[in-house]
């Protein structure tokens, strides 16, 4: 990938990007803001969380320095990340992390602009679906030298999340998280509809049939002011179940190896948006939901499926007895939709070596105390800390951790978020509401890809 240093044009670019990791669902402000404040951990939380894989603790010599640390972090997630910040400065003195918040909406053109106008944080927060284009831009340094400097083991992160972040053989991010596509059940529902297993779980054939048979006995056997499947109709949501469907069919990426090349396998593409479309026809999915959040959290929705980040609303919810589990297996892979949150050291004017061993080392210690960041829901990137008792403790997350091996991350294409809000949002929107057949809709998706890349 070649790096165009075009800063302030990518600015004007990322400024219509839409929302943040919840797409602007109705009801829900995200997974960087969500509404389920658990409030700060306990700083001895991570106390007993010390350095790991043999990581340089202090890096400075003696030196006592300040990182400065963009993020865009609000509600819970804000909590944890900075009382994972307070305990960092603690236990390293040497080392003082300032953190500055920026609004989610604002928060990538201000990132490009300072880096461009050699202004730039010591230290970043990039989605790993970002990281390509900021890449592309010059806004990310390399993290291999660094790195291997002060300790890091890369083979102590989910290898799957991981190599998301890396781009032609180089890493340019350390990933402390995923935040993916996964399935939440009411419990009271299922077991009044004789659904429920003595071990929590839906009783539920794990399959194309064996799902629309769980959705049919739901809508025959519970009250019809109930919904089967509280799903968004537009954008997001769809989208991203349409994304796991069609990569458990075993689609290739819309985006061929060379990054220039529409690849959209239609014929996949349209079995799974095909099988969307009929559960909204059959009614097992509401139509013109307003808010299908309110739906689930008020007790009116059986099942529903968004990002983890809903976790910590529903468990701040009084009253809502829930499950969660990785979407099921509709077809002949597990797959899913999915984010990361990942650290990245931005290009400054002047290099500073010790800032940026200081910065890999917090960056590392903040995903060896993944637990903490757990919290607000996420799935932390390093196995070891899903291992641990103090992850095992949380409630529901141990139930999709594994969804972290399984998430489809998209090739590092610099127009993806182009590609997905512009085009697929668009065409597939239509097939949900029966404008369009999935086999149009994916002729016209494979022509519009290939129109932006070549752009």
């Amino acid at each position: 990938m070649q790096k165009k240093y075009g800063v302030l044009a990518s600015a004007l670019t990322l400024t219509l990007m839409l929302s943040a990791c919840s797409g602007g669902n109705s009801g829900n402000s995200g997974n960087d803001g969500n509404k389920g404040n658990e409030g700060s951990p306990s700083a001895s939380a991570s106390a007993s969380s010390p350095a790991a894989g043999g990581v340089t603790d202090d890096p400075t010599g003696g030196e006592k320095v300040t990182l400065s640390f963009w993020t865009l972090f609000s509600g819970g997630d804000g909590d944890n990340m900075q009382a994972m910040i307070d305990q960092f400065n603690k236990t390293h003195p040497n080392i003082q992390v300032k953190n500055t918040k920026l609004e989610w909406g604002e928060y990538y053109t201000k990132l490009i602009t300072a880096v461009g106008n050699g202004n730039g944080p010591d230290v970043g927060i990039s989605h790993t679906s970002r990281l390509p284009d900021l890449i592309d831009q010059g806004v990310v340094s390399e993290l291999d030298e660094v790195a291997s400097a002060t300790g890091v083991d890369w083979n102590t992160f989910n290898q799957n999340l991981l190599n998301a972040t890396v781009v032609d053989g180089v890493h340019y991010a350390v990933p402390i998280d995923t935040h993916p596509f996964i399935m939440y059940y009411n419990k009271k529902l299922l077991k009044d509809a004789g659904l429920l297993g003595d071990d929590g779980k839906p009783v539920m054939e794990q399959s194309a049939d064996g799902f629309v048979n769980f959705l049919a006995q739901l809508k025959e056997k519970l009250p019809s002011s109930v919904t089967p499947f509280a799903l968004s109709n537009s954008n997001d949501d769809p989208y991203r179940l349409w994304w796991a469907l069609y990569s458990q069919l075993g689609g290739n990426d819309v985006v061929a190896d060379d990054l220039k090349t529409a690849a959209l396998d239609a014929d996949k593409g349209a079995k799974a948006a095909q099988y969307i479309q009929d559960l909204f026809t059959k009614g097992y999915i509401k139509k013109n939901d307003p808010d299908f959040y309110k739906n689930f959290q008020s007790g009116t929705a059986a099942i529903m499926m968004t990002g983890v980040w809903a976790t910590g609303t529903w468990e701040s919810t009084k009253g809502l007895d829930f499950g969660a589990m990785p979407i099921p297996k509709i077809y002949d892979q597990e797959a899913t939709w999915g984010d990361s949150h990942t650290i990245i050291l931005p290009v400054t004017k002047k290099e500073d070596e010790t800032k940026r061993k200081a910065a890999i080392v917090f960056a590392n210690y903040l995903a060896d105390n993944g637990a903490i960041w757990a919290k607000a829901g996420h799935i932390p990137s390093k196995p070891s800390v899903i291992e641990s008792a103090e992850f095992k403790a949380l409630p529901n997350r141990s139930d999709y951790a594994s969804v972290a091996g399984t998430v489809k991350f998209s090739k590092p294409s610099t127009k993806n978020w182009q590609l997905r809000d512009n085009v697929s949002f668009k065409f597939l929107n239509e097939v949900w509401a029966a404008k369009m057949t999935p086999a149009d809709a994916m002729a016209k998706m494979q022509a519009a890809y290939q129109k932006l890349l070549d752009e």
